[in-house]
């Protein structure tokens, strides 16, 4: 006799569609990251600056990028998801025409303090949205779009370089920094036309619309009941409750949040915090925006002079980061978080040793040494795979999933900030500290703290597939415990009175499923 299996649900093409979109908005960070590293080999000829100055033009947008992360929470919670991804497209315009049309350091210096705020409010809000609209099912998937996106702008930004670099030098970098308000011009009017979030319409007590957008996002009608019912509770709104508008409580619209993530919080609320806000520094101390901003510069290190074969390489560069994270893209739900994630970083060690050594190597060395550039190319190009199918998209989708509802758009914010601020010390300090402790010494540096982030994410980070977002905080309540439990099996289980470590309590105390 014939078995047919069950089948597994199609992806749903509304949600996925909405996904897309709100995660193209990462292409503006990508973009400037990548035409930054070519941009200013033109920028410091053209305006005789120094390499201090050059320093703080490509990290300083990091820093900037502060005020827009912290400021999208509020924002979002506010006048919505969606019109918070319109503004984040108006701000960074005005910042991509000022970089444009900059006659001096100065004048550049402001179009950079526009970009970056307003890159910041599309990184904190990007990742939100899609988690927020995404059936569980292929929630890692559509989530781990804004990864996505910041690597194909990355590669956009190497390609415009390359392009660009024809043109005389006056006209060039202007060219390459100003072409990044169009893509912010057609991305600000396509989103009017996506849904707002489900569960920012349930925080306004529009129950009725946001039964509509999760009718069309998820895979049944019994998981858009089942996400309605999980959302409401969150909320605070009675599950017996059947009217499509409700009167919310103040708390609803984020008031006091601030007070419930930093001065107040659970156990499993500062679990999530620090998860949160430690794979955010992590992503960011191990030095992926040195290379993406520095690859000319460190191909030259590697013994390439030629400035047409650096900026060539570095498309190379663009090109393997992009085709890494579309592989992450099909893993993320398949193997999970955590295996993914562990194995991404172990892959990260390997490789930054390995070129720190090949660079030393090149720099103790007047002749060229052709194996040791060979191998420090090939570890770059290792580096930034290992990178992106694994630590690069996670850490969006980690902190987009984790929190509680009312203080996801705050927690999200919070964590970008730590991305953002750790990105801009590491790229603003690169070049001086290459010429510190030698170029080789930087990356023994960068695999050294990718070895403390290991041991970080083995001890502190859960598995979250296939979890509703609502029972996040559940599992971080139990994950350190469980650890607990495998480590020594002989702990006696305080659960119901004890009893033995096969008891049938145990699974329900530990939250698996």
């Amino acid at each position: 006799m014939d078995f047919d299996p069950p089948k597994k649900p199609k992806r749903n093409k509304y949600a996925f569609g909405c996904a897309l979109l709100a995660s193209m908005v990462s292409v503006l960070l990508g973009y400037d990251l990548g035409v930054m590293s070519g941009a200013m080999l033109y920028i410091k000829d053209d305006l005789k600056i120094s390499d201090v100055q050059i320093e703080i033009l490509a990290g300083i947008l990091n820093l900037y990028s502060l005020i827009g992360s912290f400021a999208a929470g509020r924002t979002s919670d506010w006048i919505g998801r969606r019109y918070t991804i319109v503004v984040s497209q108006a701000i960074f315009f005005v910042g991509a025409i000022l970089m444009g049309f900059s006659t001096n350091y100065a004048f550049l210096m402001v179009g950079r303090f526009f970009a970056g705020v307003g890159v910041g409010y599309a990184l904190m809000i990007a990742p939100v949205y899609t988690a927020e609209v995404s059936p569980a099912s292929t929630r890692g998937f559509l989530t781990s779009f804004p990864e996505v996106f910041i690597n194909s702008g990355i590669l956009l930004g190497y390609v415009s370089n390359y392009a660009f670099s024809k043109l005389p030098t006056h006209y060039g970098w202007r060219a390459m920094l100003g072409v990044g308000a169009v893509p912010s011009v057609i991305l600000g009017i396509v989103v009017l036309w996506m849904p707002e979030s489900p569960r920012w319409l349930v925080m306004q007590g529009r129950l009725g619309d946001a039964k509509t957008v999760l009718d069309k996002t998820s895979d049944s009608k019994e998981e858009a009941q089942i996400r309605l019912a999980d959302i409401k509770e969150a909320a605070g709104i009675p599950e017996n409750c059947t009217d499509d508008i409700v009167q919310v409580s103040k708390r609803s619209h984020g008031e006091d949040v601030w007070k419930e993530l930093l001065l107040r919080p659970t156990p499993a609320v500062r679990h999530v915090l620090v998860a949160a806000v430690g794979i955010h520094f992590f992503q960011q101390c191990s030095g992926i925006d040195s290379v993406v901003l520095y690859s000319p510069r460190i191909f030259e290190k590697a013994g390439i002079k030629s400035a047409s074969t650096k900026l060539l390489a570095t498309v190379a560069v663009g090109f393997v980061k992009t085709v890494s994270i579309l592989i992450a893209t099909f893993l993320l739900d398949k193997i999970g978080r955590r295996p993914l994630l562990l194995s991404s970083v172990a892959g990260m060690i390997i490789s930054l040793a390995t070129l720190a050594s090949g660079l030393t190597v090149i720099n103790h060395n007047v002749h060229t040494v052709s194996w040791a550039v060979a191998l420090c190319i090939i570890m770059l190009l290792a580096f930034v795979a290992s990178f992106s199918i694994g630590m690069g998209p996670i850490t969006w989708v980690y902190s987009s999933e984790i929190f509680p509802l009312k203080l996801r758009a705050q927690g999200a914010s919070l964590g970008v900030a730590v991305n953002r601020l750790t990105s801009g010390v590491i790229s603003m300090t690169f070049i001086s500290l290459y010429k510190g402790i030698t170029i080789g010494g930087a990356f023994f540096l960068y695999a050294g703290v990718a070895l403390v982030s290991w041991v970080f994410f083995y001890f502190m980070l859960p598995e979250t597939q296939g979890r509703t977002l609502e029972d996040m905080e559940r599992l971080f309540g139990n994950f350190k415990w469980k650890l607990a439990k495998n480590r020594n099996n002989n702990i006696k289980e305080v659960s119901n009175g004890g009893g033995n470590d096969n008891g049938p309590n145990r699974q329900v105390q530990l939250g698996t499923k």
